[in-house]
């Protein structure tokens, strides 16, 4: 007997990839539940099953940065703040925090079908008596149109946003004169994709090359340094309200025409700002 929940939840990270760097992720998670009716003929309480799993990932990888720590040009090391990640290829990179803000994986590369059967296999040795097997199905959310990951972190957030380094995938709508302009999307979406954005706030140092940003929050301290290409600076902390009014003011001066922003943050929710 098997039991499944569709649309369960949401995973947002980022994660080191071997040839993009920085990547910032949203997936989806579906789930099913393998095994023997209860005297109550029930396999596992439906009112049960979202909270259980939700809180066992919000505990684990979610809102984490993913290393795989095989990946050529990866080091991880012990700090002053936590752990300190080091990295070569294909750019230099090093992020600080504490050790709850990583999720250290051995393999030499971060890939949504390992991070299933990884997930997986972590709920089915913590299921409940009656249940033999929990199988997850995480995937991305399927977008017609633009689309762009990016990684942040919110010094001020009471939770787990507070991690320098954890990402979202997000759609991008824009409008003007009460249409969609697919165009703009399109350019916007490719130049933010993959890039830091961080709070202007926030910059311990910046030279023509590198960036660092630097901020202590309740978890603790964290910084991150990376090319100041990769980077996106903005003069408020970077939450979605934020970005949204960024992005629409940046439009609307580079246009000269009034323009509707809807910026998503990960999966079904965002912020909408007028320029």
């Amino acid at each position: 007997m098997a039991l499944f929940v569709n649309h369960l939840t949401h995973i947002d990270v980022s994660l080191w990839c071997p040839t993009k760097g920085l990547v910032g992720c949203s997936w989806q998670v579906d789930a099913q539940l393998e095994g023997e009716l209860g005297e109550d003929g029930m396999l596992f309480d439906f009112g049960e099953v979202k909270p259980w799993i939700k809180r066992t990932l919000d505990g684990g990888l979610d809102h984490t940065l993913l290393v795989p720590t095989q990946a050529p040009g990866v080091e991880v090391s012990e700090c002053e703040e936590g752990l300190c990640l080091r990295t070569t290829t294909p750019y230099a990179m090093e992020v600080r925090g504490p050790k709850e803000a990583f999720t250290l994986l051995p393999w030499e590369s971060i890939t949504l079908q390992r991070v299933t059967l990884h997930l997986s296999d972590q709920l089915t040795e913590q299921r409940p008596v009656n249940v033999e097997r929990v199988t997850l199905l995480l995937s991305d959310e399927h977008i017609d149109g633009a689309a762009y990951g990016y990684s942040h972190g919110l010094k001020r957030h009471a939770g787990n946003c507070q991690r320098i380094a954890h990402g979202h995938r997000s759609r991008l709508h824009i409008f003007q004169e009460q249409q969609r302009q697919p165009q703009l999307e399109q350019t916007w979406s490719a130049w933010l994709d993959n890039r830091y954005l961080l709070e202007e706030a926030d910059i311990a140092e910046l030279n023509d090359t590198r960036l660092t940003c630097r901020y202590e929050a309740a978890q603790g301290r964290f910084s991150i340094t990376l090319p100041a290409e990769r980077c996106s600076v903005l003069p408020k902390p970077t939450t979605v309200e934020n970005i949204a009014q960024w992005l629409a003011d940046q439009i609307a001066q580079q246009t000269a025409t009034a323009t509707t922003v809807h910026a998503f943050e990960g999966i079904d929710k965002g912020a909408t700002a007028h320029a």
